[in-house]
């Protein structure tokens, strides 16, 4: 039981965490222009991307019996580095939204780092993890590559 309710904890974080992803992509979305229609369109799909993964990550929650958690952020260990993103994906400018879409794809990549660090997640869920962390870093890697060619 321990170890399922150890795996709950950690997934319920990373939901949490696709949670916030969505509502800054949302909110980055409102902050761009009609001439930013490529970053409203990426960001679209940045959204359905982390709601692809919080409907899988959930998926593994039901299934060990635990409750799964629908908010945002307000505690635990994995987040921690998140709390301060959450209001960063804000800025009037596209260099400002890249700025910080950056920084919160960084702390989704160490919150997926710092959950694949739990030694108690049986080896479905840390692939579970460990795919969809590979797959949010090709993201990470498209919003710094657009950042750095502004």
């Amino acid at each position: 039981m321990k170890t399922t309710t150890a795996a709950a904890e950690v997934l319920n974080d990373l939901v949490q965490i696709n949670n916030d992803r969505i509502k800054g992509y949302e909110k980055a979305r409102q902050e761009l222009t009609d001439g930013d229609a490529d970053l409203k369109s990426l960001f679209l799909n940045m959204i359905e991307e982390s709601q692809k993964y919080k409907m899988a990550l959930a998926t593994e929650i039901a299934a060990s019996g635990e409750d799964i958690d629908t908010g945002t952020t307000t505690s635990g260990k994995i987040y921690r580095g998140w709390m301060d993103v959450k209001a960063l994906f804000t800025g009037h400018d596209r260099q400002t939204v890249l700025n910080n879409c950056e920084f919160g794809e960084d702390a989704a990549q160490n919150a997926y780092k710092l959950a694949l660090e739990e030694e108690e997640l049986p080896s479905n869920i840390r692939e579970l993890i460990s795919d969809q962390k590979a797959s949010l870093r090709t993201s990470h890697d498209e919003i710094k590559r657009l950042r750095d060619s502004q």
